[in-house]
C-alpha cells in the first residue's frame, strides 16, 4: 500500500466485512483466482505441478500457481517479489493461515487487501471508485430496490487484480459461475466443502 502513496496514486480503502461482501463477487473471485479455493489446504499441488512442467519445456508463457491463500500471505505479510526466500517465506504463512483463520477470514483478508486499481483496496473502495455506488450484498428494504451488487459488478470487478494498474474493469453483461459455485449457498459451505466447514 505504501509503494503505491510514493508513486503518487494515494490510498483508497475500506474494510468490508465477510457477511456485507457480494456472494457473487466471492464466486467470482474464486472463478477467477483459484478455482480449487474450497478443495485445498493453501496449496493448489495440480497447478504447481503443471507450472514447474511448463517451466522446465520451456513451452510457451509460464503460469502462475499461487492460490488465494498463498496471495492472501504474501499481501500481509511480505514484500512484493519473486524471490526464492520470499516464496519460502509465503508458504510458511500460507500454512499458518490455513490452520489459523479458515477458509472464510482467508476470503475476507483477500478481498480487503488485494489492490483492485492503483491504491484502490477492499470491494467497498472498488466499488464506489469504478462503479460510484456502494458494494454492499443486501437488499435496501426501505426503498424496495434489488441488491446493490449485481451479479455482474463482481465479474467486472475480478478483472482487475492481479495487475491493477495494467488491467481496469471492462464492460461486461453477465457473469456465469461454474459448477459448484453457482449453488445459491455461499462457496465452500459445509455441503460444498464436506467436512471442512467454514470457521
Amino acid at each position: 500500500m505504501l509503494l503505491r502513496r510514493v508513486e503518487g496514486y494515494g490510498i483508497q480503502k475500506s474494510w468490508t466485512s465477510f457477511d456485507q461482501i457480494s456472494a457473487n463477487l466471492v464466486r467470482a473471485v474464486i472463478a477467477s483466482e483459484d478455482s480449487r479455493f474450497c478443495n485445498h489446504h493453501g496449496f493448489d499441488w495440480n497447478a504447481i505441478e503443471t507450472a514447474r512442467e511448463r517451466y522446465r519445456s520451456r513451452r510457451g508463457r509460464l503460469l502462475g500457481a499461487s492460490t488465494i491463500s498463498m496471495q492472501t500471505a504474501k499481501n500481509v505479510f511480505l514484500w512484493p517479489g519473486r524471490d526464492w526466500v520470499r516464496k519460502a517465506f509465503e508458504a510458511y504463512f500460507t500454512v499458518l493461515i490455513e490452520i489459523a483463520w479458515g477458509k472464510q477470514r482467508i476470503m475476507e483478508v483477500y478481498l480487503n487487501v488485494v489492490e483492485w486499481g492503483p491504491g484502490i483496496y477492499a470491494p467497498e473502495a472498488a466499488a464506489r471508485h469504478y462503479f460510484h455506488r456502494p458494494a454492499g450484498s443486501r437488499t435496501d428494504r426501505r426503498r424496495g430496490s434489488p441488491p446493490r451488487c449485481s451479479a455482474s459488478r463482481p465479474a467486472q470487478l475480478v478483472t482487475a487484480p492481479p495487475n491493477p494498474t495494467v488491467s481496469r474493469p471492462p464492460r461486461c453483461d453477465s457473469f456465469e459461475s461454474p459448477g459448484c459455485l453457482s449453488t445459491p449457498s455461499p462457496p465452500c459451505s459445509r455441503e460444498n466443502r464436506p467436512g471442512l466447514g467454514l470457521r
